[in-house]
Parts: C-alpha cells; structure tokens; sequence
C-alpha cells in the first residue's frame, strides 16, 4: 500500500486531476449545448409558418403593430413611439407598448444587415428565441450557482413547457418574450436575497424589476408585489437593510429614467365601450379563461401540476422553499386560472422551484425518476407539434396560403400612402405594416372604436351607413376577407347576430352587387381589394397629411 506522499501518488496524481477537471469541462458544455438546442429547437418549431415564400411572416397581429414600431425607430433613430397613427386612424392610440423592444429589435437588424436583405424582418422574427436563449444561459449558471440537486429538471422544464415556448417562439416580437427575461432574472435574484444579503443581487433585482416595469406596468408590479406584501417575504429580505437600500434606489432610477422616456399613461377603454371591450376580450387567446379541467395544464407543466400540491407543505416544513415563492405560486395560478397570458410566469415560478420541490422526496432516485416521468406529457404535446396529423398539417398549409394572397393584395395597393384603409381588425396590422398606410382598426384594446367601427361596416346591411363609415373616417381602400370568419368575428365584437345579407357578405361572395361606391381592384383566392369612391368628403374630416 502506497504512503499518501508516494512517488507515485506525486506523479500521476496531477495527471488524474486534469482528466477530472476535463470530464467535468466537457460535461458542463455538453450540458450548456444540449440547453441551448433543446431552446431553440422548441421556439422554433413553427419555422415553416413563418418563413414562407422568402419572406417573414409573423404569427400575431399585435406583432405586426411591434414591427410597425421598429420600422419607425429605424427610421428616425432616437425615435421614442408614443402615439400609433397607424391604427385607429384618424384618432390613434396612445399604446401600452414601450421603447425598450423597439431598440433591442431595430439594435439586432443593425448586427443582420450584412446577411439578410430583410435585416428588420428577420430581427423580429428571431428576437424572442434570442431572448429566451439568454434566459436560459442565465437559469443555467444560476442553478449551478445555487447547487440545487435537481436543477436539470428545473432547466428541461423551461426549455420544453409549450407556455414558454410560445412566449418566446419564432416570429413573435412581444414584451412577453422580454419580460420572461427579467421576471426571470429578477425572481432568481429574490431567491438568491432570500439565502444571504446581497448588495450584488440587490442591484441586479432593482436593474431587472426596474426594467419590467418600464416594458409593462401589469404583470411584473403585481409579482412584485405578491413577493414583498407576504409577511415572511418583507421580514427575510429585510427591505430596509442596506444592500436591499442599493437596490431600491436601481428600481427607482430606471422608473424615473422609463418616465422621463415615455412621457405617456396608456389608454383605457371609454365607459360607452366597455360592452365591446368585453367581448373583444373573449376573442383574444392569451384573455382566455383556464378551466381546471382543461387538459392544457398537463402540456404546459407536465405531471410537476399534479405532483407540487403534494409536495407544498413537506418543502416548507423542511425550508427547501421560502414562503414567498409559495406565495407566488398560489397567486399565479390563480391568475392563470383567469387569464391564460399569465401562464407565462407560473411557468417562471415552477421553473425556479421544481428543484427545491424535489428535494423533499426520499429517496433520491425516487426524484429522479417522478421527474422524469412528469415530462411525459410535454413531450408528447411536441410529438404533435413537431409530427402533426394530416389535418393539422392541411390546416397549416391553407394558412400559410392565405397570408401570402393577403400579402399579394396588400402589395396591390398604390405606392402613394396618404389614404387609409379597412380591413378586419385582426389582419389591419399586418395590412398596416406591409403597405405603409393608416388603418381604420386595429388589435389591442387602445383600437376598440376602429375595431367597432370596421364590424359595423361588415355587418351593414344598408349602403348609406357603410358609406358613412368610410367618409367619417376617410377610407379610400377596403379589404375584404372570407365573409363567414369576418361575420362571425363582428357578431362576436357587436354582440349581434350576423344579418343575412351583411354587406361584408356581398363584397365577398358577389362583387358584382357591391355598391356604386365600391370598386374591385383586384383579388385573389383569400382576400378582394375594393376603392371607396366617395366624391366630396365629409368637411368634418381632416387629413393631416393633405
């Protein structure tokens, strides 16, 4: 048996610790590049829908608005977007949505010039996966910061929950993408106080609560709030102490810097409109309501939503879990119980505590194996995402189709970008950012008259009020889409049935009967495009661009 200071213990002894340090070198990159392509391989399953034809095509209308956005930033660099005049023509909308996406996109186009002749384009179709990239790289080295035992289940979790990944998918320019991003940072940082004082990780949760709240003063002011209004929270964080203070400060000087740079308080719904608004909420997927029943659970979060109810009250006896953060996850499911969109950050909260859940379960390998089991029905939902049925797969086709020939008809218009149009509120923002023009409607909630105003339109049965619609608001050019969906859709937002012979279905199915003031210019299979040929305009109405 060999002495511990034996010759030959000195001479290979180096040699074995570079092999260890090496074997544990390449698994961490191995780790780091299987995370990184397990991300983008989920945000980007949608490929195909959204590059088609050469072009970029965006998977939701309020992208489009965010495009049109970047567009004008990229235009007139230092621009700060308060006012929409491109929907809700003529009267705008003074929007919800801030700066700080505008510039990360128009910033990534910057770095795509030389590679793509589309560079804004492609920025916004690849800035969300980006960000949940980063998102990720941050959750990996946090996790192995904190050495939590399970934490690759923390790390597959938010690489391969559908909630998440459809905040953060392909051709998806929304805040949400970046507010993932800094509630996430943000609530590691809280975890991180909740462990030791830190003037480091005060800073960083000032900097990341700070920037949220400049892109949205919903969604992180509320978490925020549950976290620090809990008694537990407010004793352990010590909000008074002096690394807390530092933090405090951070926050406070990216709200004044946001103020000072916005210059603006979004709209709200006027009390005439809160009918429409509640209806126009029922059409918007991420305003659903999340039944408890509904399967959609399973595939967002796996078995872990059925498994962490069992595992509450052992992880807080046991002080895995601080209260704070079972606070946040009663909250946000209940939330999310209320409003899908919210699913987003119960998504966050059970990506940071999964790991300190499991640690209750003895023995270890019994953790092991319940997590890998709670992935099942995850994968399974990216089974048929990534290997649809053929009706799913027809169904993706048509729709891909019908963008191209709304594109088509778009392109159809006249170069000169003066005169606005109508089109179904939930294609005006596309229509809106491919032609240049001005839209009558729009899809967020600050475009609800223009919304109203273009359902009325379709659903006119008499041609002076359609006529009337046109002139009040100076529309030359009008869209016509499938009358069925457009009739649905209107009934849905006027909370009227469809009239038999809506004007909307005779532009559609017979243009021929359209009335003298209407034109047809020019069609395809999904959409006809018609010029309003009103004479004198209403003297009420004032273009400014005239």
């Amino acid at each position: 048996m060999e002495s511990p200071a034996s010759p030959t213990r000195l001479r290979y002894g180096p040699l074995a610790n570079l092999f260890r340090r090496s074997g544990h070198l390449a698994w961490l990159v191995t780790e780091f590049v299987l995370l990184s392509a397990l991300i983008l391989g989920t945000r980007c399953a949608n490929y195909e829908d959204v590059f088609v034809g050469g072009k970029v095509y965006f998977v939701d209308p309020d992208c489009y608005s965010r495009m049109t956005r970047a567009r004008l930033v990229a235009e007139h660099p230092g621009l700060v977007v308060r006012h929409h005049d491109f929907e809700n023509y003529p009267a705008g909308t003074n929007p919800h949505t801030t700066a700080p996406l505008d510039y990360l996109i128009v910033g990534l186009a910057a770095l795509l010039t030389s590679l793509s002749a589309q560079p804004l384009d492609l920025a916004g179709a690849l800035i969300s996966p980006l960000l949940a990239l980063v998102a990720g790289w941050f959750l990996w080295w946090w996790l192995r910061w904190m050495a939590l035992r399970y934490r690759s289940a923390g790390l597959l979790l938010f690489a391969l929950s559908p909630i998440l990944a459809h905040g953060t998918a392909l051709g998806r320019p929304d805040q949400q993408a970046l507010l993932i991003l800094l509630v996430l940072v943000a609530l590691a940082a809280e975890w991180s106080l909740q462990e030791k004082a830190s003037s480091a990780w005060s800073v960083v949760s000032g900097l990341s609560w700070g920037l949220a709240l400049w892109v949205s003063l919903y969604e992180p002011l509320l978490l925020l709030a549950v976290l620090l209004g809990s008694p537990a929270g407010a004793a352990r964080v010590q909000l008074l102490a002096h690394p807390r203070r530092i933090g405090w400060c951070v926050l406070a000087g990216v709200v004044l810097l946001a103020g000072l740079v916005e210059r603006r308080w979004p709209q709200f719904p006027a009390s005439e409109l809160h009918s429409y608004f509640i209806n126009w909420s029922v059409t918007i997927g991420e305003l659903s309501v999340v039944s408890l029943t509904n399967p959609v659970w399973l595939q967002w979060f796996g078995g872990f939503i059925i498994l962490v109810p069992f595992l509450l009250i052992p992880a807080l006896r046991r002080k895995t879990l601080a209260p704070p953060f079972l606070a946040l996850l009663v909250v946000t499911f209940a939330l999310t119980l209320w409003q899908a969109r919210w699913g987003y950050f119960l998504a966050i909260v059970f990506v940071l505590t999964i790991p300190a859940f499991l640690l209750v379960v003895r023995p270890g390998w019994l953790g092991g194996l319940l997590a890998a089991l709670a992935f099942i029905p995850c994968l399974q939902s990216w089974d048929n995402e990534f290997w649809p049925n053929e009706q799913l797969q027809t169904r993706r086709a048509e729709a891909r189709l019908e963008a191209a020939e709304w594109r088509a008809v778009v392109a159809a218009l006249p170069p000169d970008r003066r005169a606005p149009f109508l089109a179904p509120w939930w294609l005006s923002p596309s229509a809106a950012y491919w032609s240049g023009r001005r839209g009558l409607a729009g899809s967020s909630h600050e475009s609800l008259p223009g919304i109203v105003e273009s359902a009325r339109f379709y659903q006119s049965i008499e041609p002076n009020d359609a006529r009337a619609i046109l002139q009040r608001h100076g529309v030359q050019w009008v869209m016509v889409y499938d009358a069925e969906r457009v009739a649905q859709n209107s009934a849905a937002i006027l909370g009227a049935p469809a009239p038999p012979r809506s004007l909307g279905l005779i532009l559609d199915r017979t243009p021929s009967q359209a009335p003298p003031f209407l034109s047809l210019v020019a069609q395809n299979r999904a959409c006809k495009l018609y010029e309003a040929r009103l004479g004198k305009e209403n003297p009420a109405f004032q273009d400014p661009n005239r």
